[in-house]
């Protein structure tokens, strides 16, 4: 299926209104799309007090860019760049171009960030071929396809703000380190005192997923594992998982691997999976709406409950392992745990993905901007993006030859008096 008519039976699907297309535009047309988008953002997106975008100077910035505009296609470049301001991976489109940038997290298998000026690997997707090439957390990366990462990064900030902007250096690092669509990628990295150069193939890593929801077994005596193979957009995990759950009714204690859930998913899934966990109404996270307080000068939020779910709880000690890859609701999930005081949360930081998104569908060529619209938090008022597992997992100093995340989860589950959950606390409404 032609991946316009794909998007459009999608966005239909889910209840919204896209108009008829015609075969092709003109250049007033995408224009007009464009300042619906820039507009749309400036009314929607929660995040603009966090940024140092200027977000107003943006349509005289990309002035040049928007006449010289003649294809849908350089409409979907264009604001591939222009959504760059906002230096947010959780701000996309629904469609892409073969040589888009990929994404973040889903499309890379490389987690970077600044450290004393150099630009440090601090994480290295499981199963990807950059782990399997031999790049490890603490190298430095010198060079992205023969231009030095440092001039690559540069080249890949935004118009509007100054390029010294701490978090902007290190969304760019990692976007320019994910690399693009059909393109293999060549790194020059300083591991030590040596300088090595990895060539990595241009398969993208979110084509990279395990057919089945879930996976289980058992990592050690009357311990159950269960593994979300990126599938909390799927309502099948829901069934997937009660099945695991109840194979592994029989254990003393579980281990739950939200470390591949990228892409995100919904919270019917999310729902439906912590449901399992708790024995009465409770709150799990926390939304507000800034668009509605710019309006009307009213704050608006309100808390989400997750419902007891199945015919019982697992009230037995529960791990849930979390790190750079598990985004969007994988990290809603991991709060709700946390939240409902059902499990210990271990591992890293998680992808830091913002809020929660809405689709902004453009009138003449159906293009779909996904932009957080709501900021979301743990309900003690934690920013979602800011939450730190409770165990903390140090991957670039583990000397575990197994995995260290499973390897922490375990010795938390083993601790003396661990007998699982605390007493699920009534929060304020």
């Amino acid at each position: 299926m032609p991946v316009l008519r794909c998007l459009r039976t999608v966005l239909l699907a889910i209840g919204v209104v896209v108009p008829a297309l015609a075969s092709a535009q003109t250049h007033e047309e995408l224009k007009q799309d464009f300042d619906t988008a820039w507009r749309a953002a400036s009314a929607r997106y929660a995040y603009f007090d966090a940024k140092a975008t200027s977000w107003a100077d943006v349509p005289k910035l990309y002035g040049d860019d928007l006449q010289r505009l003649s294809t849908r296609d350089d409409l979907v470049a264009l604001l591939e760049r222009v959504l760059d301001e906002l230096y947010d991976t959780h701000a996309q489109l629904n469609v892409n171009l073969a040589n888009s940038p990929r994404l973040v997290p889903s499309g890379t298998d490389l987690w970077a960030e600044w450290r004393r000026g150099e630009a440090t690997i601090t994480d290295v997707r499981a199963d990807s071929d950059a782990r399997r090439a031999g790049i490890r957390p603490g190298d430095v990366v010198v060079s992205m396809d023969t231009v030095p990462i440092a001039h690559a990064v540069e080249a890949r900030l935004g118009r509007s703000y100054a390029h010294s902007v701490s978090a902007a250096r290190d969304w760019a690092l990692r976007a320019v380190l994910a690399g693009r669509h059909g393109a293999p990628r060549q790194l020059q990295v300083r591991q030590g005192n040596q300088v090595r150069t990895f060539e990595l193939s241009a398969r993208d890593p979110s084509g990279q997923r395990d057919a089945a929801p879930v996976s289980q077994s058992r990592v050690a005596a009357g311990i159950g594992y269960v593994r979300f193979n990126d599938s909390l957009g799927d309502e099948a995990t829901i069934r997937a998982f009660d099945r695991a759950l109840d194979d592994l009714g029989d254990t003393r204690a579980l281990i739950l691997d939200l470390r591949n859930t990228p892409s995100g998913g919904n919270s019917v899934v999310a729902r439906g999976i912590l449901g399992r966990f708790v024995t009465r109404d409770l709150p799990y996270q926390r939304h507000v709406l800034p668009s509605e307080e710019r309006d009307t000068g009213i704050r608006r939020s309100w808390l989400e409950l997750v419902s007891p779910r199945g015919s019982s709880a697992y009230r037995r000690p529960v791990a849930v392992l979390v790190g750079h890859w598990t985004g969007s609701m994988g990290e809603g999930l991991a709060i709700g745990f946390d939240a409902t005081r059902s499990a210990t949360v271990v591992g890293t930081a998680m992808a830091g993905l913002l809020g929660a998104t809405d689709p902004i569908v453009l009138p003449h060529t159906g293009i779909a901007l996904n932009l957080p619209t709501e900021r979301l938090y743990h309900v003690n008022g934690t920013p979602r993006e800011t939450f730190r597992p409770g165990v903390l997992v140090d991957v670039a100093h583990s000397d575990s030859h197994g995995d260290p995340f499973v390897e922490a989860a375990l010795r938390v589950l083993r601790q003396p008096g661990h007998r699982g959950p605390a007493k699920q606390a009534r929060h304020p409404q």
